[in-house]
This record gives structure tokens, sequence and C-alpha cells, in this order.
């Protein structure tokens, strides 16, 4: 077969295992975006990725690269620690909305504010996804949950947190996007977010945070296809894409 007879082509940086997400789950897509950009960066003898607990924990099976385990919520402090011993290190966490916005709220809030040289990489997808579909930071109101099956109610819960419109508002940040990748334009575009955060990372510009807004069809028990059109009716609205801050390009 030519080589111009392939029209995709797995990242070399991906191993073979299975993967054990669920169908029509963002993660893989994400995992893939991560090994094409250090790839493409020349920098696979000198990444390092943390992740904590939850569906992202596992990322480590499956991308051939350096990975640290942390504590749940404490990626971001791993990261700052292994950043500031290895300078020459692309170093990003790797984390969900429940672990980012929930029990790590403060470390991640404190490492961005700081400007530590890392990448944060979000994934929300507006609920607890492994531990039982309970409701998270970011579960819309009304959206219906293991903990909330009457929909998240203000008065009750509070409102869903918007963690990327706080972290453009810190010093510390240099830039800082929300994407999605449940087509292929918008994939091209959370590559390009990622790309640009990693790159920040290592010129030295301060933090960054890519938020990836996500489904989770069986947190939501919805097919994959029903889970992507409830995605752009429900999540984007509330949850709208773009760069929130870039001073990498000065904008």
């Amino acid at each position: 077969m030519n080589t111009e007879d392939i029209v995709y082509q797995k990242p070399a940086l991906m191993n073979d295992t299975p993967m054990h997400y669920c169908p029509g789950c963002s993660h893989g897509v994400v995992h893939k975006l991560v090994a094409e950009v250090v790839a493409e960066m020349h920098m696979e003898e000198k990444t390092i990725g943390v992740c904590p607990v939850g569906c992202a924990v596992f990322a480590y099976r499956y991308l051939d690269i350096d990975w640290q385990e942390a504590a749940h919520g404490r990626a971001p402090a791993v990261a700052t620690g292994i950043k500031r011993l290895w300078k020459d290190r692309l170093v990003f966490t790797y984390q969900g909305d429940g672990d980012l916005a929930c029990i790590g709220t403060a470390e991640t809030i404190h490492a961005l504010n700081r400007g530590e040289n890392i990448a944060i990489i979000f994934i929300n997808n507006a609920i607890y996804g492994m531990t039982g579909g309970q409701m998270a930071p970011t579960t819309l109101v009304g959206q219906k949950t293991s903990t909330c099956p009457y929909g998240r109610d203000p008065e009750i819960h509070g409102y869903p947190l918007r963690i990327t419109e706080i972290a453009a508002t810190l010093e510390g940040t240099c830039y800082v996007s929300r994407q999605s990748v449940e087509s292929v334009a918008s994939i091209r575009k959370a590559k390009a977010a990622i790309r640009k955060a990693f790159e920040a990372s290592m010129a030295g510009k301060g933090s960054s945070l890519v938020e990836i807004v996500s489904t989770c069809s069986s947190g939501w028990k919805m097919s994959p296809l029903k889970a992507n059109e409830w995605l752009k009716e429900n999540m984007f609205p509330y949850y709208p894409k773009g760069d929130l801050k870039d001073t990498c390009s000065g904008g």
C-alpha cells in the first residue's frame, strides 16, 4: 500500500493497549492530540505528564511518555515540583472536572496564579464519570446526576463553576482556551490550543489551561450520538468555546 492511500495513522507515541474508555468518550481523542503535539515538537524524551484520580488516570497506559501519578486533585502541585526541578522538560497535567475543579481547586488556582511554567489539560464533561455519575462542580443547572436526581438546583447546590474564566483573570496565566473534540473542525482547533499551551510552557511564559468541553455517554445515560447533540445544545451555551486569554501572541 502506498503511503498516499493511508488516511489515518496511529501516532507513534500511542501504545497498542486497548482503551478502556466508553464508546463516544472524548478522552481517547484528546490522548491522540497530545501524542501528536509532543511528537511534532520533538519532545518525546523530555515530556512528563501528571495524572491524578478519575478516568484521566489511565492516560499513562496509552501514551509512551514519562508519567507521574498524583493524589486526587494534586496534579498541579506535583507538576510544579517537576518543572522547577527540570526546567527543560515539557510538563503538563491531564485532569477531569471533578478532580481539577473540586478537590483540586486550590492546587489549580494557586499554580496558575504563580505562573508555573506548566500546561493543564482540563476535561470537562460536567459529571464524575468513573465513580458513579455524581454531580460535579461543572454540572449544569437542571442536569440530572446520581446525587442530584431531580437536576442541579442553584439554591441547594450552587451554580456551575466556570474554572476557565477564573483562570483567565489570574496574573500568572499566559494562555487560557476552551475547546472541544466533537467534530473534525473542533479537533483541529483543540490540537492547535494544546500546541500553543505546550509551546508557552517551554518558552517560560507562564501557566496555560486548555479546557476540553467533553461528553460522558455513560454518565449522561445517552448514546454517543445523542451525547454529542446534548453537548452542543446545552454545554456550549454555558461554556462557550474560544481563547479567553492569550498574552503569548500579544492578544
